[in-house]
């Protein structure tokens, strides 16, 4: 359905259960409008309580530029004639509904299946999208990396766009006749249901260690956001889980979708096992069929299981996922690798959170073949979740040789105020080994330049971004460049 047809408003409202509605329903909505600038004639405004502001403030200039009807949870002191006034208890989940019906339930079009957890939501969904492609779909991808409808590029902002975006997107990729769309799905998300409306032919957890307590103050209140997605899915779809997190039963104890299961470490529907992994490629057991695969890591091996569980559960035959599977290629800055003329390894991974951060740092240990020395980057975003701090200057500090902190993602903060939290992590035995340098570009200097042939250099916790934000300005940064930079200037040298 194109996003410009006009829609009745009763139409719109069809699922909405409790809805107070002041005004005439028998009118045309043109367009759904969260940012009350942006209003036209004809228009819904969404009046929504966000974490700056609130958008029952803008009510009267949404009305004075033409909006036909308001959503909000509170009606304004005045109404006006001319305007329907929708009030609900809650306009996020309201406005998921609206939205899904606004763009003629998108959702319902496609397979779409969400993937959520801690780490592992990127990789899982852009290998989803990659192997689909590769078996002969057209697919779209929602992801923290970009969203994609097959080859087009779309910016991303948000792991999960809010919901009026999303079911636009969704509809996009209808037109654009896909078949299957692959998604993370965030805690964010369920919380400030982004995705209520959505329908779901099967969820993914892929596991859960401490992170965004900044927005969800609570490890409990986290938790809970996850296990909302299996909460919501339908009884037609699958929910596939990691059996070997001990939260995986929990995600699922109240969902009524079908409910499967993958392990490394007991039996399970989708079962693998690892032989051997090396810099160069990964060798598993999965399902009883040995494969080759591309992509490294005890991480990777979970990643992959997920992803040839939900093929399989979405109709596939298990041999060509297994051969196509055997072909995929990291996402960008996810345990990405390069190579110094001189025998530098120098892998860029977003590994942000402790959790995160210990699996790439393990996954290197094992890739060891003898004297090389590991030196590792890392630093912590502004304004997050300061308990991870201390954490993940510990964990480098165990599994490095070196250790560099620096500045991730400042934002509001002021870097040494992070760098020294960061520095109450690091062991007394430790202090020798470890360096604080604030700018993230002389840090990767610094570790190029002192790096002997063979050593292996890990770049924490930017991955694909590109840009380093400081106090609200998002500046050009990216670590591949810096890093791609310093082994020229080493191979010059």
């Amino acid at each position: 359905m194109d996003s410009n047809q006009d829609k009745k408003l009763s139409t719109l409202l069809t699922d909405l259960k409790g809805a107070r509605v002041t005004g005439s329903d028998d009118i045309i909505i043109n367009a759904l409008v969260l940012d009350s600038r942006k209003i036209l004639p004809g228009s819904l405004f969404v009046a929504l309580r966000g974490t700056q502001t609130d958008g029952h403030e803008y009510i009267g200039k949404a009305t004075e530029l033409g909006a036909s009807a308001i959503l909000c949870e509170e009606l304004p002191a005045e109404i006006s004639e001319n305007v329907t006034y929708i009030q609900v208890e809650d306009s996020a989940a309201a406005m998921g509904l609206i939205a899904a019906a606004f763009y003629g339930h998108p959702s319902r079009k496609v397979k779409l299946v969400g993937v959520t957890g801690t780490n592992g939501k990127t990789s899982v969904a852009t290998f989803l999208f990659q192997l689909f492609r590769a078996l002969g779909y057209r697919c779209g991808l929602l992801s923290t990396v970009q969203n994609q409808i097959e080859d087009e590029v779309i910016a991303s902002t948000h792991t999960t766009p809010d919901s009026i975006a999303l079911n636009h997107l969704l509809a996009q990729m209808v037109a654009k006749n896909c078949t299957h769309v692959f998604m993370e799905v965030s805690s964010h998300s369920v919380a400030q249901h982004r995705i209520t409306g959505l329908h779901f032919a099967g969820g993914i957890f892929t596991n859960i260690t401490h992170d965004h307590l900044d927005f969800h103050k609570t490890f409990d209140n986290y938790i809970a956001a996850k296990k909302g997605f299996f909460d919501q899915l339908p009884k037609s779809a699958f929910a596939l889980v990691n059996i070997d997190d001990r939260r995986g039963s929990v995600m699922v104890q109240n969902t009524k979708a079908r409910i499967e299961t993958y392990s490394l470490q007991t039996l399970a529907t989708f079962k693998g096992k690892i032989i051997s992994d090396t810099l160069a490629g990964m060798h598993m057991d999965v399902n009883n069929q040995e494969v080759w695969f591309r992509v490294i890591g005890r991480f990777n091996a979970y990643n992959l299981l997920s992803v040839y569980g939900a093929a399989v559960l979405l109709g596939e035959k298990e041999d060509l996922v297994l051969t196509e599977l055997s072909n995929l290629k990291s996402p960008p800055g996810r345990f990405e690798q390069f190579h110094s003329a001189d025998e530098i390894v120098g892998i860029v991974d977003y590994a942000h959170t402790p959790d995160a951060l210990e699996n790439v740092l393990e996954t290197i240990t094992h890739l060891r073949n003898g004297n090389e020395q590991v030196i590792t980057i890392v630093g912590c975003g502004g304004n997050r979740d300061a308990e991870k701090r201390p954490k993940m200057a510990a964990i480098a500090c165990k599994f490095s040789n070196k250790v560099i902190l620096t500045s991730d993602n400042p934002r509001f903060e002021d870097p040494m105020d992070i760098l020294e939290q960061m520095q109450k992590g690091v062991p007394p035995l430790d202090y020798k080994k470890t360096t604080t340098i604030p700018d993230r570009k002389e840090a990767i200097f610094k570790a190029g330049l002192s790096a002997n042939p063979g050593d292996i250099i890990l770049i924490a916790g930017k991955g694909h971004e590109n840009y380093q934000d400081v106090k609200g300005v998002k500046h050009h940064f990216d670590d591949k460049e810096i890093l791609l930079e310093v082994f020229e200037k080493r191979y010059a040298n």
